[in-house]
């Protein structure tokens, strides 16, 4: 990270910055496993609701951090209680995402570690993410052989579970 980036907890106000980031990681990270029909679709209007009904919620059990760069948003991530019925450690990452100019800036490492710290987690991740992949396992996370198919738009993401 240099100067002009920060990781900090996220805002009520951060809604529609972390919709943007939202939307345009995944235009940017799923080109090979979503349509471009479908990624063209995703609305920042609709994610800016959904993240503001998400910041706004009295949950203190979740965690969210926004990372910054020149005092605009560029990556987030996103935790809580572990979702899955077998779940196999009590928290959960549901989301990082960084714009893809950010990636080598240390950025998803500082909000890795802002909202996880060394705890124990688990997490999903597209099987076809080699990237994301790399970056999990130099944070200590491993395949625990759980896998599912996650069904986004109109395609069937293969997924597996990583634990640490």
């Amino acid at each position: 990270m240099n100067a002009a980036s920060s990781i900090r907890p996220a805002t009520a106000s951060d809604a529609a910055g972390i919709a943007l980031v939202h939307v345009q990681a995944w235009r940017e990270a799923y080109t090979h496993l979503l349509s471009a029909d479908f990624l063209e679709a995703i609305s920042v209007d609709q994610r800016t609701a959904m993240w503001s009904g998400i910041l706004n919620s009295e949950r203190p059990d979740r965690t969210i951090h926004v990372a910054e760069q020149s005092e605009q948003i560029v990556g987030f991530a996103f935790a809580g209680p572990a979702r899955d019925a077998d779940a196999p450690r009590e928290v959960e990452l549901y989301a990082i995402y960084l714009l893809a100019a950010q990636h080598g800036s240390g950025l998803a490492q500082g909000l890795i570690e802002a909202t996880l710290g060394q705890r124990p987690a688990s997490l999903w991740i597209a099987e076809d993410n080699p990237r994301a992949r790399r970056f999990y396992t130099r944070n200590g996370f491993e395949a625990d052989g759980a896998r599912k198919a996650d069904p986004i738009g109109d395609a069937s993401i293969s997924e597996i579970r990583l634990v640490r």
